[in-house]
């Protein structure tokens, strides 16, 4: 594992668990919050140190 998290994907229902928000939200506001979406497909996933990072940066 890296500093700044894995490069493990994780899925918006994942990352909205990780956040305490809906993965409605996830869906409309990751473009508005700086989040890089990693497409698989049409599918949509995350990669784990941008989580880390962006909360690092916002609240931490």
């Amino acid at each position: 594992m890296t500093a700044g998290g894995s490069n493990r994907l994780l899925t918006p229902e994942e990352v909205a668990s990780w956040l305490k928000v809906s993965e409605l939200t996830i869906k409309n506001k990751y473009r508005a919050w700086g989040l890089k979406p990693q497409k698989v497909g049409r599918l949509l996933r995350f990669r784990e140190r941008d989580i880390v990072a962006y909360l690092e940066e916002h609240y931490g």
